[in-house]
């Protein structure tokens, strides 16, 4: 499994809307609310051949009250 985090700026009064949407949606291994330029920070685990891209354009993107998203990718580095 291959995790990435993707952070999350949501349109105003919408991030519960969007974090509910996310957790019921069941693609996420754990959401946080964050301050800063951005309201919440994801992070999903794919299976090794999964292409990160197209699953955040396909699961995420469409999440209603999205405005904008910034991903993650991590390396193993230890």
């Amino acid at each position: 499994m291959i995790p990435f985090f993707v952070m999350i700026k949501c349109k105003l009064g919408e991030t519960y809307k969007v974090a509910n949407a996310i957790a019921d949606a069941e693609i996420a291994s754990e959401i946080y609310s964050t301050s800063g330029d951005y309201d919440l920070l994801v992070k999903f685990y794919v299976e090794d051949e999964t292409d990160i891209g197209h699953f955040v354009n396909e699961k995420v993107h469409p999440v209603d009250g999205i405005q904008d998203t910034k991903t993650i990718i991590t390396f193993k580095a230890f």
